[in-house]
């Protein structure tokens, strides 16, 4: 006992003066791990996997991606987010309408206070003028037509019966009349006047639905104002996100179709109010002067619509004419016919020309895919569009492939 006690105590020293020089060639070499197995520290083998303590044991390889477990599993995951966002997008697919509309009037409103900016005047305090342009415009010619087109729709309901009345002496009609019963049904039906109770479903209905119009508008309202007041913010922070490499020629690009889309808004409304003051002069002159201004209001409404609203509103103004008179009708059919021909050949190149650079082919195929997919709206939306994406395709598709 006393020997082996002699021992250890002699060993001590040199023990503690071994493990001292190792510790000092651990701090030099950069704290390298021991390999002690008990000091409790994970430690890796040569190809770099972890090995782990003795009381937790060695972990096993990583999982293989490859598997057909884990990418089958990693894929349904996939599927299951995408259901997901899809339906939530789907729910909140009215209030996203919302806000495209509310950037389309932004960007086309955003003209008009660059315009009043090169004058001098910062942006806020442009935003403001221009919007309150906008509202002053609309309120008077609401105050000075509202009146016209009031008495004008009553007019014209007046003499509803009385061309009911010259229906019934066509001979077809009058055949078709005995067999089903026409006129007895149109007239107990116009007698009812549930038109818009049966489509809205009752007072309730028609109040509810005028409500939220209204929240409608101003939603889109404030969202506009929101938008182009901060539109310089927006953009900015829409290219940040691209790579820095990138970011000139992105926002180049994005410029550029902002500018189309505002370009767009204003051709448009050019192209409408041609359109309402063509008919205008027109249907004074033709002999429908007392509702002159309600179906010139009409056309130009009605203008706005790619490709079906033009013919829509000559339509209209043409079943009145005949219903009024059948000289006036022939009238009407002709000039539409000729006005049209000069609107698609000659006023919307020349107006569109230095915005929107669209085939006519792209523009039929656009306007028809929009208005399937979410009715007025999307016709509006879908010319400027079709041209944002074709202006993508000449600058980025197509010179990546020349420079091949």
């Amino acid at each position: 006992m006393t020997a082996a006690g002699g021992a250890s105590s002699t060993a001590d020293p040199a023990d503690r003066a071994d493990r001292a020089d190792r510790a000092d060639q651990a701090d030099q070499e950069g704290d390298r791990p021991s390999d002690d197995p008990s000091d409790g520290l994970d430690r890796t083998d040569e190809a770099g996997v972890p090995t782990g303590s003795d009381d937790l044991g060695r972990p096993g390889p990583p999982l293989d991606h490859r598997a057909p477990f884990y990418v089958g599993f990693v894929g349904g995951l996939g599927v299951l987010v995408a259901l997901w966002l899809a339906l939530n997008v789907r729910a909140i697919g009215s209030t996203i309408m919302l806000v495209v509309v509310a950037l389309f009037l932004a960007a086309g409103l955003n003209p008009a206070v660059e315009f009043v900016e090169r004058r001098g005047v910062r942006r806020p305090w442009a935003v403001l003028t221009v919007i309150a342009a906008v509202v002053a415009a609309l309120a008077l010619f609401l105050v000075a037509i509202v009146p016209v087109i009031a008495d004008q729709v009553n007019a014209l309901t007046a003499n509803v019966p009385t061309w009911l009345d010259h229906v019934e002496h066509n001979r077809d009609i009058q055949r078709l009349d005995r067999e089903y019963h026409i006129i007895d049904r149109t007239k107990s039906y116009v007698a009812k006047g549930d038109f818009v109770g049966t489509l809205f479903g009752g007072a309730v209905g028609v109040g509810l639905a005028v409500l939220g119009a209204l929240f409608n508008a101003f939603i889109i309202v404030v969202l506009t104002l929101y938008f182009l007041s901060s539109l310089q913010t927006t953009k900015a922070a829409f290219y940040r996100l691209a790579p820095a490499s990138r970011r000139d020629r992105v926002s180049r690009l994005g410029d550029r179709i902002v500018r189309s889309v505002g370009g767009y808004v204003s051709g448009a409304f050019i192209v409408a109010l041609c359109a309402g003051l063509s008919s205008l002069v027109f249907l004074f002159f033709v002999g429908l002067a007392q509702y002159a201004v309600a179906l010139a209001f009409v056309v130009a409404l009605l203008d706005v619509i790619p490709m079906i609203g033009a013919t829509i509103g000559a339509v209209v103004v043409t079943a009145i004419g005949f219903a009024t008179d059948w000289r006036i009708g022939v009238a009407c059919v002709i000039f539409y016919l000729l006005y049209q021909q000069v609107e698609n050949y000659v006023i919307y190149p020349r107006v569109m020309a230095k915005s929107v650079d669209v085939p006519g082919a792209v523009t039929v195929i656009a306007a028809l895919i929009g208005a399937a997919l979410f009715g007025v709206i999307g016709a509006l939306l879908a010319i400027p569009t079709a041209a944002s994406l074709l202006m993508l395709v000449r600058e980025v598709w197509v010179r990546r492939q020349d420079e091949r």
